[in-house]
């Protein structure tokens, strides 16, 4: 088993997750006792929030690329960003670290193309939903027609997660406003929602929904999984 180097704490809460998916599928696929073979490197995200707010992604991405080199050295053989936002760090990442580097929104792209879903809605926050970086590999790799919500409907959705989500507060008026925005969506034709930031599957699910769901966090540790074990 191929060992997994995890860039958590993005929040806590997702990390929690990305941990117990990787155990749970290790355990599914080979049986018995077995689980995971992952070492995580966990960051304070008060920290991460305020250079996200002041716009400040060289030293993020200064930050990310240090603990993704120390995570190599520790003899991780994958690396894996526990967050879809932070995902902006990827490129300095990638010149920094000779092991690959497991993309969120790749695995999301290639879950929407074997789905056959064609017109997606992209939840997560702000910077996820506005920047072009997600977008982009949906767009330009996988030809995903791609919607994000109006500029109301963002604040609400980056809002919920950084105050309620990322604590671990799950209330169901957040779900419903949630749903709300997705509905508008699937008026517009969509037939796929991705929700990508890895604390939103503590809100939303599948069975909440009329379309299909794209579980970021659920299918990147998958992913993990499948590449430790090949």
């Amino acid at each position: 088993m191929k060992k997994i180097g995890l860039i958590g704490g993005i929040t806590w809460q997702s990390t929690q997750l990305y941990y117990q998916l990787l155990n749970t599928k290790v355990a599914e696929v080979l049986g018995g006792q077995s689980s995971c073979s992952c070492i995580i490197e966990s960051v304070n995200f008060a920290d991460i929030s305020v250079k996200q707010a002041a716009g400040d992604w060289d030293t993020l991405h200064q930050q990310m690329t240090e603990i993704a080199v120390r995570l190599e050295k520790a003899g991780a053989d994958i690396i894996l960003v526990c967050a879809n936002t932070m995902h902006l760090s990827v490129p300095a990442i990638k010149e920094a670290i000779n092991v690959p580097l497991l993309h969120i929104a790749e695995v999301a792209g290639a879950v929407v193309k074997e789905k056959g879903s064609q017109k997606v809605l992209l939840l997560g926050t702000k910077y996820t939903m506005e920047l072009d970086f997600y977008k982009d590999v949906l767009q330009k790799q996988f030809a995903i027609d791609v919607i994000i919500p109006n500029e109301q409907d963002r604040e609400i959705v980056h809002s919920i997660i950084y105050t309620e989500l990322a604590k671990g507060i799950i209330t169901e008026k957040s779900k419903q406003q949630y749903l709300e925005i997705i509905k508008k969506a699937e008026k517009d034709g969509v037939d796929a929602v991705i929700l990508g930031c890895t604390e939103i599957p503590l809100l939303i699910q599948q069975d909440d929904c009329n379309v299909l769901v794209i579980d970021t966090t659920k299918e990147h540790a998958f992913a993990a999984v499948k590449f430790a074990l090949d």
